[in-house]
C-alpha cells in the first residue's frame, strides 16, 4: 500500500538526526514493547510482513506522532483485535474480561535465547533460474498495489543496477495477502539494485551518491 510510512524523499518533514550514543531502549517500556511483540509472533497468528503491514496501515495521526516502540504496540494491539486475542475493554482496562483463547504455540522464558539465536531464515530453493545478474539495468514497476509491498515509492519507475543476487526468499507482498494461517510462502528471485541519487532525485543531487534497495524480481523489469 501506499502509506505515510513509506517517507523517503518526501519534503518538509525534515532532516534525520542522530542521536549521538543512543541507548537500545529510551525507556522500560519499551523492552516490553520488544518482548510482548516477539513472544505473540512466536504464536503463529500471523508473520513478520502483516506485523509490517499492520504498523504501516495505522492512522496517519498515530503515526506521526508515536515514538518506534509505541507504533509496534499500537500495531500489536490491532493484530490481537482482529483475531479475537483481546477486546477493546481489554486493552483500555486491566484485567481480563472474558475467556482466553488457547494457542497452539507459546514461546517460554527459557527458550527465548535459542529462538533468537536460530532466528528464521526467508531463504527458499526455486527451480526456475534468477531472471537478471549482476550488471544488469532493470526498472523498478511503477505499481501502486492494494496490500503490502516492500518496494518504496522514491524507486517506482527508475533505473538501477543489479549489484547483489541474493537467491530466493518469501515473498512479503504474498507473505502479508492472508490474514490467517496457512501464509502464501511463495518464493522470488532477491536482487540489491543500485540506483544513481540524480537517478532518483534530479540534476540537484549528489553526483558521487546512490542507494542501494532489496527488491524481488515481481518488482523488477529489465531496462530498454
Amino acid at each position: 500500500m501506499n502509506g505515510l510510512h513509506d517517507m523517503g524523499g518526501l519534503q518538509c518533514f525534515g532532516p534525520v538526526v542522530a542521536e549521538r550514543d543512543e541507548p537500545v531502549f529510551h525507556a522500560p517500556w519499551e523492552q516490553r514493547a520488544l518482548a510482548l511483540t516477539l513472544a505473540m509472533g512466536a504464536t503463529g497468528q500471523w508473520n513478520i510482513d502483516l506485523s509490517r503491514s499492520a504498523r504501516e496501515s495505522l492512522p496517519p495521526t498515530v503515526y506521526l506522532s508515536s515514538s518506534y516502540y509505541a507504533i509496534w504496540i499500537c500495531a500489536l494491539e490491532k493484530l490481537m483485535l482482529e483475531r479475537g486475542l483481546v477486546d477493546a475493554g481489554e486493552l483500555s482496562g486491566d484485567k481480563v474480561v472474558g475467556p482466553v483463547r488457547p494457542l497452539g504455540r507459546v514461546l517460554r522464558a527459557p527458550d527465548v535465547a535459542g529462538v533468537l539465536a536460530r532466528g528464521n531464515s526467508s531463504a527458499r530453493v526455486v527451480q526456475h533460474r534468477a531472471s537478471f545478474a549482476v550488471g544488469e539495468r532493470v526498472r523498478a514497476s511503477n505499481l501502486h498495489p492494494a496490500g503490502h509491498t516492500r518496494l518504496p515509492r522514491y524507486v517506482r519507475g527508475h533505473v538501477g543496477t543489479v549489484s547483489i543476487v541474493h537467491g530466493a526468499h518469501v515473498f512479503a507482498d504474498a507473505h502479508a495477502s492472508r490474514q490467517t494461517p496457512p501464509f502464501d510462502d511463495t518464493a522470488h528471485w532477491l536482487y540489491s539494485v543500485e540506483f544513481a541519487a540524480r537517478a532518483l532525485w534530479g540534476p540537484q543531487a549528489d553526483a558521487s551518491c546512490s542507494v542501494s534497495v532489496d527488491a524481488w524480481e515481481p518488482y523488477l523489469e529489465a531496462a530498454e
